[in-house]
This record gives C-alpha cells, structure tokens and sequence, in this order.
C-alpha cells in the first residue's frame, strides 16, 4: 500500500533523546547508568511514569510514587528532579524533514506527556523551547497526547485512534519513535515503523520509506 501518512513521536525524535539527560543525571548523582530507565520499565502500564502520563496522578503524586519505585531498587531519586530533564534540545534537521512530508503526506504527532510537566504538551523546560514546540506542533494535522485522552503508547488503540483521525490504513502510514517497545505496536498494526537511534539514521531511514530526500 501506498504511504499516505507520516506519523510521529515528539521527545527523542524532534528533541535529543531525554536519555542523554537521565544519564547525565545519574553520572553527577554518583547513580547506576540507566537506573531511571530501569525504573521506567519496572511494571510499566501501572508505574508512576504510565500513571503521570494518563494524567491519572499528578506532579506531586508523580514525586512521591517515583521515590518510592527508587527506594525498592535502593536509591533515592524524587520525581521531582526527574522531570527537568525531559526536555532536549530541537533537531532542526528532523523538522526540516516534518515539512517537506508535510506536503506531500498527511502527518500526525502521538506523544505520551504529562500535563503539569514543564511548559507546553512537548513538556519544555522555558518558555522560549515551548514556544519552538508549539510551531512543530502547529504544523500537525492531528496531535494525539496520552495526557489528554487518558491512553498512551504502546497501547494499540492510540494509534488506530490516529489513524482515525488521518483518515488513513495503518499500512498507509510511517511511524517514527525513539523506543523499541512504541513501535512494536504500529508494526503489528502494519505501519512501517522507524525506531529512532540518531537523527541520521532516522532520516535515512525516513528518505528510504517515503522516497523523499531531506
């Protein structure tokens, strides 16, 4: 089938990946590498992390059950100090390639946030990266984020619920996301899923699957 659509996560496919961050984070903190990824993945629809990201606790909520995940793996690190860092930095390469799909494809936006954290639904760290946030945003035809419909990735039905949207077959569309187990999903669905690494390899890989040259 013919792609009709490209479809999109935001943080670690528009903004450096926040795991660059997460590590920064436990290096200075003296931390096991990737203990927040560690986290993260223990118990991961019902985690602090899932439950902030359908909006069914809030920030503080958010802090005190992440704590507590932390303390079982005998460290202490607060929610709190977690959020700060999921905002990157804006890979202007890879909204250069969101417009040239732009017109030649449909292109929609799923990204799991969490409503009270940071500016903006793309969870900025200042104003000035919400607002280049809200142009990238701005130039969707359909924004899906798991804090305001109560759904998140990896679950199948957000992205039927894009698909929906778009008008459009699974096996239509692109998916682009920075992790594995996001697109596991849109590949059983029969998207044509791009599992970020880098920009370069994302937009190679992007170029190969629409036939566009970015």
């Amino acid at each position: 089938m013919a792609i009709e659509a490209v479809v999109w996560d935001f943080g670690g496919v528009f903004t450096t990946s926040p795991f660059e961050a997460f590590n920064r984070y436990e290096a200075q903190r003296g931390l096991p590498r990737d203990l927040i990824r560690t986290i993260n993945a223990a118990n991961p629809h019902d985690n602090a992390w899932a439950l902030f990201e359908r909006a069914e606790i809030d920030a503080a909520g958010f802090d005190v059950r992440f704590a507590e995940e932390a303390r079982v793996l005998g460290h202490d690190v607060r929610g709190a100090d977690v959020l700060p860092l999921l905002s990157g930095d804006v890979r202007a390469r890879v909204v250069g390639a969101l417009k040239a799909c732009k017109a030649r494809f449909k292109v929609g936006c799923i990204t799991n946030n969490m409503a009270s954290a940071g500016h903006g639904s793309g969870m900025a760290a200042t104003s000035e990266k919400a607002a280049q946030v809200a142009e990238i945003m701005s130039q969707f035809d359909a924004v899906i984020e798991s804090s305001k419909v109560g759904l998140r990735k990896p679950d199948p039905k957000i992205y039927l619920m894009m698909c929906e949207l778009l008008a459009v077959e699974p096996a239509a569309c692109v998916y682009l996301d920075d992790l594995g187990i996001n697109c596991k999903p849109a590949a059983q669905l029969g998207m044509t899923a791009i599992k970020v690494e880098n920009e370069a390899q994302a937009l190679a890989a992007l170029e190969a699957a629409t036939g566009l040259n970015f």
